[in-house]
């Protein structure tokens, strides 16, 4: 057998666990905060949970599913109603023309649909 202090497979073995731990704890966390955000009544305005189609320019439409920061992920159309993009969003109807500030700079579009 040998000494473990030695044993680089059982060294791994041990940093695989501690970083398992630490992400068991950190969904724990995750759990115990959550917070369930119940469907608007009113699908006239974009909120937490509305899929919102834009249009920037003549770009294709994009449609966009407004989530909590922890559930974001903009590369699959998720979208924090944290970020930029979801702040000016919330809150507004279709039809209306937005404008904000973003990291890449100044972008202009239209909501074209709420669901």
């Amino acid at each position: 057998m040998g000494d473990l202090s030695e044993n680089a497979d059982y060294h791994k073995a041990k940093e695989d666990q501690g970083f398992l731990e630490g992400r068991i704890q950190e969904l724990e966390y995750l759990v115990r905060n959550a917070v369930v955000i119940e469907k608007s009544a009113n699908q006239d305005i974009v909120s937490v949970g509305s899929h919102v189609t834009i249009q920037e320019a003549d770009d294709p439409a994009e449609t966009y599913h407004m989530v909590g920061p922890k559930e974001a992920d903009p590369r699959n159309g998720r979208i924090s109603h944290e970020s930029p993009i979801g702040r000016a969003l919330v809150d507004r109807r279709v039809g209306d023309e937005v404008e904000v500030e973003t990291p890449a700079g100044k972008i202009k579009f239209k909501i074209l649909k709420i669901e």
